[in-house]
Order: structure tokens, then C-alpha cells, then sequence
């Protein structure tokens, strides 16, 4: 696997995998693992970000790589709601607020002009953190937005892919390659 950070941040899968994936896709070997190109990593990092507390989850098909979403109320067609134990489908927990967290403090830390560095960095000091971020980037440092986007985006798309790994949806060796291909970009 590519290391234990992501399954630290995904605690419990480890037993749902156990229970909801059929052994010739769990198993990890040869051809039963999904090809990196045919899984939407955007939606799975949309998942492993969703930090809102609605009564859902974020579920992956083991056998096709689909992303559905389940409510309590809809399920996961829109209409029928269904018990979660009786999908065969794998939970995408989300990853906790720090590691988004770390992402700001990353950007502002790497920024060449220190008083935006600065600036950014304190407005991630205490709650509320996220919300300030955001308002001191867009209010002060609009031109710093594409940027941080790139940055993020590329953060959490490495993360989806590192949770692929993890879970044995995808060869260690693919997302080794992704790894290596999408670092960081640069920051001015």
C-alpha cells in the first residue's frame, strides 16, 4: 500500500472492505482492480472532504467504481430507502477537518510574499478557521485564488487516489505513478 496515513483517516474501513468486497477485487492482484482512469477521483474527494453532518454517506460500488450517494430517506436511487447493511458497497469516510486544514496552512506557508503568508496564516488560528481563509484570499489576495485552488485540487485528487490504494481499488504501482505525476504545484 502506499502508507498508513490515509488508513488512519479512514478508520473502520478496514472491516467494511472485509465484509463488502467480493474477494477477486479486495484481493488486489493482477487485473480484478480498477483502472485509475475509470474511477471519478473528483467525486471520491468530494467524499473523503464532506464534513457537513447530514444524515448520508458517500459509497463506492466494489464491483463497477460508481460513487453513490445514500440518504436514510432516499437511499441511493433518489426514492427507496434501504438499509446500508444491505448494500454491497464500500463507505468513503471522510477525512477529518485537520488534514483540510494542513492544505491552508501549507499555501500560506509557501507563499513568497510574507505579509499575504502572514495574513493567511493568521486567519486560520482558532474556529472559524476555513471561513477566514477563504474571505482573507478572496478580499485581499484575489489573484492568489487560481493558485490555492490548483493546490487544493491537486491535495485532495492525490488524497482520493492514495484512499483507492489503500482500500485495494486500484494497483499500488498506479498510484505510485499519479503520486509522482501530480505533486504540489508551485506557489508564488
Amino acid at each position: 500500500m502506499i502508507g498508513p496515513a490515509c488508513r488512519r483517516w479512514t478508520s473502520g474501513v478496514g472491516d467494511a472492505r472485509r465484509r463488502h468486497i467480493p474477494l477477486s477485487v479486495s484481493d488486489g492482484y493482477g487485473d480484478d482492480v480498477f483502472d485509475l482512469n475509470s474511477i471519478d477521483l473528483e467525486e471520491i474527494a468530494t467524499a473523503l472532504a464532506d464534513q457537513s453532518a447530514y444524515e448520508h454517506r458517500w459509497l463506492i460500488d466494489p464491483s463497477s467504481g460508481a460513487v453513490v450517494f445514500w440518504t436514510s430517506d432516499t437511499g441511493i436511487d433518489g426514492r427507496t430507502p434501504v438499509d446500508l447493511d444491505e448494500l454491497d458497497l464500500i463507505a468513503i469516510d471522510p477525512l477529518p477537518s485537520h488534514v483540510w486544514y494542513e492544505d491552508m496552512a501549507d499555501f500560506a506557508e509557501r507563499l513568497s510574499n510574507e505579509r499575504a503568508g502572514q495574513r493567511l496564516s493568521r486567519a486560520i488560528a482558532g474556529r472559524g478557521a476555513f471561513r477566514r481563509f477563504k474571505d482573507e484570499l478572496h478580499q485581499e489576495y484575489a489573484d492568489l485564488v487560481p493558485t490555492w485552488n490548483a493546490f487544493r485540487d491537486v491535495r485532495a485528487l492525490r488524497r482520493a487516489v492514495e484512499w483507492l490504494a489503500d482500500n485495494a481499488l486500484i494497483a499500488d504501482d498506479a498510484a505510485a505513478q499519479y503520486l509522482d505525476r501530480h505533486t504540489d504545484p508551485d506557489v508564488p
